[in-house]
């Protein structure tokens, strides 16, 4: 494996960095938003310097190698295969998520989703004026999360038309089974509904000999007729703000509706932006290994370190991302999210996801970075107590 150094500190301040600029001139360290401190790969770096040289950054399509570099990556690591008129180039996947609920379904119709849950999958219906149904996901003593199918089943009505699944889950850590999409799938078909499956996460599986992920793509029959894929470079490899995704829609009527819900509203994509999606596909997995071996590191020092010095805060096994979901109910805190910035904490509000009583911490950062979190959050914790 190639050495890459992520323990090298970049100082991302005075680059517009959202993560970054919030707490300007404050003494909290920053773990909010997703995206990672660390440097995109070598290969995605040079190819950028290599197109910016060319010096001509017109109106550009998505050019050909860029999505056989895309179905070339799903068929190496994901082991499925799917067709290059399959796949529609987006900005993001979030303006995705609000293209699956208008192409499906009517004014007024329903959309469900499972909670805690990334904030927008709780806001896109209302761009197509569809109404949402939540449906808490199962947590154990440990705080891992399960699907309630029966939960899911008692919600479908007649009116329901899309299930928004998110899968490895924000924020809870999931790689889901191959035996839970199947299942998924089997109701969706049952019950007539689109299944739109968010996989941004799909390379941020840190386990993956035990918990491979097992990505909807891979089901056959029926249930491909009524699918969307949602995936991109930008969280693996740290491209987030060159805005670049892509879906893949089998069913070519469904495509067309899910073109049209776009409208002429959606922005073009970058001509970097493709050039950065096909350098990270095509040559960065060794930078992607060992970048888990990292975060798996991480992982591990973090849930040892919670568990024996934060009495009270659960932080759910975490099979894949960056981003632990803690439970801090035990400290009964009347604003969870403001008591941790009071003592240097930046972390993302549980509210948002539909948890209350929860903190989202994002350890995309160095160990440094997150050796001082922890120490924090353990004096918080004593504070509170």
């Amino acid at each position: 494996m190639a050495d890459f150094d992520f323990d090298a500190p970049i100082d991302r301040r005075g680059t517009g960095a959202y993560k970054w600029d919030r707490y300007e001139g404050r003494d909290i360290i920053p773990l909010w938003v997703a995206d990672m401190d660390f440097a995109s790969p070598p290969c995605v770096i040079d190819a950028l310097q290599r197109r910016v040289a060319h010096g001509v950054f017109g109106y550009t399509h998505a050019p050909e190698t860029t999505t056989a570099a895309v179905l070339d990556y799903l068929q190496r690591i994901h082991q499925t295969t799917c067709a290059s008129e399959e796949v529609v180039w987006l900005p993001g996947c979030v303006p995705a998520l609000s293209m699956a609920c208008a192409a499906a379904g009517e004014v007024g119709s329903r959309v469900l989703c499972m909670t805690p849950v990334y904030p927008p999958f709780r806001v896109v219906h209302r761009d197509s004026s569809r109404n949402l149904i939540e449906v808490p996901l199962r947590a154990d003593a440990s705080g891992k999360y399960a699907i309630d199918f029966d939960a899911i089943e008692d919600a479908i009505d007649e009116q329901t038309r899309v299930l928004l699944f998110c899968n490895p889950h924000n924020p809870v850590g999931r790689a889901f089974s191959r035996e839970d999409v199947e299942r998924l799938a089997e109701l969706c078909v049952r019950h007539d509904l689109l299944l739109c499956s968010d996989e941004i996460h799909c390379d941020l599986v840190l386990d993956e000999a035990t918990t491979p992920h097992y990505s909807a793509l891979r089901l056959q029959g029926e249930i491909r007729e009524r699918l969307i894929v949602l995936m991109a470079a930008s969280k693996t490899y740290n491209v987030a703000g060159l805005a670049c995704a892509f879906a893949v829609v089998p069913n070519a009527a469904l495509q067309r509706r899910f073109r049209h819900a776009a409208g002429k509203l959606m922005p073009e994509i970058s001509p970097l932006s493709f050039v950065a999606t096909e350098a990270a596909y095509r040559e960065g997995e060794p930078w992607r290994r060992a970048l888990l071996a990292y975060l798996r590191d991480l992982r591990d020092r973090m849930s040892h370190f919670i568990a024996e010095e934060c009495p009270g805060v659960v932080m759910s096994p975490l099979e894949a991302t960056y981003l632990a979901w803690l439970d801090v109910r035990s400290l009964e805190l009347d604003d969870a999210h403001a008591y941790f910035e009071s003592h240097g904490l930046g972390f993302s509000n549980g509210v948002d996801f539909g948890g209350p009583g929860f903190v989202r911490f994002n350890f995309g950062t160095t160990r440094a970075n997150v050796e001082a979190a922890l120490e924090r959050l353990r004096d918080a914790v004593r504070a509170a107590r």
